[in-house]
C-alpha cells in the first residue's frame, strides 16, 4: 500500500486521510500548527495513521497531498518534495487569498503556480472541485453503477497515471482534463466545480459520473470568453 503525505489536515486533508486508512494506506499528517493539534485525529484514525511537520510528511509520502490555503503555497518545504507525486487542492480566492494576476489575467493556473514553486516535483491538480462531504460520501467500490469521478490535470503521465491508480482505490474514476494549463477547467465557478456532485451542503450529494463530469470540463469558458 501507499503511505500518503498531507500538507494541510483541515476539511479535504482529514476526509483525505479517512478515506486513505480505510482503503488500507498509511497517512502522516501535517499542518502548520504542529503535530499536537492533530493527536484526536490521529486517534480516530488509529495505527495507520501518525502526525508530523509538513517537511517530514513531505519526505513520508510517496504521494503527497497539498490542501492548504494558495495564499500560503509558497510555504509548502520544496527539498523533500523533489521527485514526488504531488497532488494539490487549492482553489483561488481572492478575497481570502489575495489578488493574483496571472490568475486574474488567465496566464498562469493555480495547479502552475504550484508546481513552480516545486520545480522537481511532478505537481497533479485533484480534488479541488469537489465538497469534502461530498468527497466523503460518495466513494464507491470499483465497479459500482453509481461511481463518481473527478477531474485531474497534469504535466507527467507517470504522475497521473499514479494518482489515478490512488483515486480508484479510495472510491473514485478519474477524467483527464490535460495538462495543468487546462486545470482552469476545474477551478472555482466552473460547470465542474461541486455542481455535479449536487448543492453545496446537501448530504449525501449526487453521484457523477465519468461521462457528467468529462461533459462539464468541456462546457467550462476560459476568462473573459
Amino acid at each position: 500500500m501507499t503511505t500518503i503525505g498531507l500538507i494541510g489536515s483541515g476539511n479535504i486533508g482529514g476526509t483525505v486521510a479517512r478515506l486513505a486508512v480505510a482503503a488500507g494506506h498509511d497517512v502522516v499528517l501535517s499542518n502548520s500548527r504542529g503535530p499536537q493539534t492533530l493527536r484526536d485525529l490521529v486517534a480516530e484514525l488509529g495505527p495507520k495513521a501518525r502526525a508530523a511537520t509538513p517537511a517530514e510528511a513531505a519526505a513520508a509520502g510517496d504521494v503527497v497531498v497539498v490542501t492548504v490555503p494558495l495564499w500560503a503555497y509558497r510555504d509548502v518545504p520544496v527539498e523533500p518534495l523533489a521527485g514526488k507525486v504531488v497532488i494539490d487542492t487549492n482553489n483561488y480566492y481572492p478575497e481570502r487569498d489575495g489578488v493574483f494576476e496571472a490568475l486574474e489575467d488567465g496566464s498562469s493556473t493555480t495547479g502552475e503556480l504550484l508546481q513552480k514553486h516545486l520545480p522537481e516535483a511532478h505537481v497533479v491538480k485533484g480534488f479541488n472541485n469537489i465538497w469534502f462531504e461530498h468527497l466523503r460520501s460518495l466513494a464507491r467500490p470499483a465497479g459500482s453503477p453509481d461511481r463518481s469521478a473527478l477531474p485531474i490535470a497534469g504535466d507527467d503521465e507517470a504522475a497521473k497515471k499514479a494518482v489515478t491508480e490512488l483515486f480508484d482505490s479510495l472510491g473514485f474514476d478519474t477524467v483527464d482534463v490535460g495538462p495543468l494549463a487546462e486545470n482552469w477547467r476545474t477551478q472555482r465557478d466552473t460547470p465542474v466545480y461541486v455542481t455535479p456532485y449536487g448543492p453545496y451542503g446537501v448530504i449525501p450529494g449526487t453521484p457523477a459520473s465519468a461521462h457528467v463530469v468529462r461533459d462539464a470540463v468541456a462546457a467550462a469558458k476560459p476568462i473573459g470568453a
